[in-house]
């Protein structure tokens, strides 16, 4: 894993952090943060580093408010914190 990736699943938790308990975030959200000109490029690193924290049990993906399987979503996703 790369400097960058290790810095795009803190982010997540810092944005997280940063609303209410069950509040959700949008990748696009982590990709602003991290970079003004080029967030659309993070979108994908930012989509595998939420499955990586799904997989550490940290976060859940949902769609439409429910949690989805995160290998198989397709479209827009949000990420909030495990239930």
């Amino acid at each position: 894993m790369s400097s960058t990736d290790l810095r795009i699943e803190q982010k997540i938790r810092e944005l997280l952090d940063a609303r209410a308990r069950d509040a959700t975030i949008c990748p696009s959200d982590v990709a602003r943060a991290m970079s003004d000109n080029d967030w659309r490029d993070l979108m994908e690193p930012v989509r595998k580093a939420a499955r990586r924290l799904v997989d550490a049990g940290e976060v859940e993906i949902t769609q439409k408010g429910s949690v989805v399987d995160p290998s198989t979503a397709k479209g827009p996703i949000r990420i909030r914190w495990a239930r």
